[in-house]
């Protein structure tokens, strides 16, 4: 795991147009972003998640409101203060919960969290290089694939009938079609997948001076093809 911090930056303001609605207590418009800091202490986009959930008080209507872009922007109207959870989902897979305490004391304010990242997920690891050092990756390593997309995973070729181009209730056909239409974030997820699970039956070629990452599908074993098959359905374009 590494370490990061988190900003919640909110922003108020009455609206003099508004009736209150609660005596001495005016109408206001509010707003929370999310961002992170670098190593400098410099404001950054917040993309190592791919969405932030805010749980608002129960009497709004809609309480629960996800955003998926960055600053992961709520804008709503309210008279009272009170405390939230903001739940942040980062890219790949996880989640951290924190509490937000959402006041009218300054027009703007920040409040900093540092949270822990777990580092297993090569993509939020290439994500999280944007804010400082990630002890034990190699984003080099990690780019296989980005010059020929194409060969990642197209089995080998051979005169099987068609039948056999199934495997494991997976068709390979269709999994290295699939494969070939992965965004680079996802083809770097492939590769890791296959390099975890690698054995010495799975014919395979690692060339990272080439960026290059091929094998023969038809030498993994069904547990693995079931999981890139499984990948490839949720993520292909």
């Amino acid at each position: 795991q590494v370490k990061r911090t988190v900003r919640v930056t909110t922003e108020q303001h009455v609206r003099e147009d508004i009736p209150q609605q609660q005596e001495g207590f005016p109408m206001r418009e509010w707003s929370i972003t999310v961002s992170m800091l670098d190593l400098n202490g410099k404001e950054i986009p917040a993309t190592i998640f791919d969405k932030v959930t805010y749980h608002l008080h129960p009497t709004f209507v809609n309480p629960t409101r996800a955003f998926k872009e960055p600053p992961f922007r709520i804008t709503e109207e309210g008279w009272g203060e009170f405390d939230m959870m903001i739940s942040f989902h980062f890219v790949g897979k996880g989640e951290r919960k924190l509490s937000h305490d959402l006041n009218f004391l300054k027009e703007k304010y920040t409040v900093d969290h540092v949270i822990s990242i777990p580092t297993k997920n090569p993509v939020l690891n290439k994500l999280l290089l944007e804010s400082g050092p990630v002890p034990g990756f190699n984003p080099d390593e990690a780019a296989l694939g980005d010059k020929r997309k194409g060969e990642i995973a197209a089995p080998a070729k051979t005169k099987k009938s068609k039948t056999a181009a199934v495997k494991g209730n997976v068709d390979l056909e269709k999994l290295a079609n699939g494969l070939t239409r992965l965004g680079e974030d996802d083809l770097i997820v492939v590769v890791q997948m296959v390099t975890d699970n690698k054995t010495a039956d799975m014919n395979i070629k690692n060339d990272v001076d080439e960026g290059e990452f091929t094998m023969d599908l038809y030498t993994l074993p069904d547990s693995l093809l079931k999981s890139l098959w499984d990948y490839v359905e949720k993520h292909a374009k």
